[in-house]
């Protein structure tokens, strides 16, 4: 088994593993930002078809 200080102090002197971690992070937040969105969207959109189910069953 190979040490892992070695392993992680190149990591971290290695600026090809900071721009993935760094992209990486950009790509959570836009993941996250999604989520939310399309949380938001569907209580929306599931509140449009409750209204108009009343408005149906209301209607007979």
């Amino acid at each position: 088994m190979r040490p892992m200080k070695p392993l992680l102090a190149r990591l971290l002197n290695c600026r090809r593993a900071a721009t993935a971690v760094e992209y990486g992070l950009i790509i959570a937040l836009i993941v996250l930002a999604m989520v939310a969105a399309l949380t938001e969207f569907a209580r929306t959109t599931t509140g449009m078809w409750n209204n108009i189910s009343e408005t149906v069953q209301g209607a007979h």
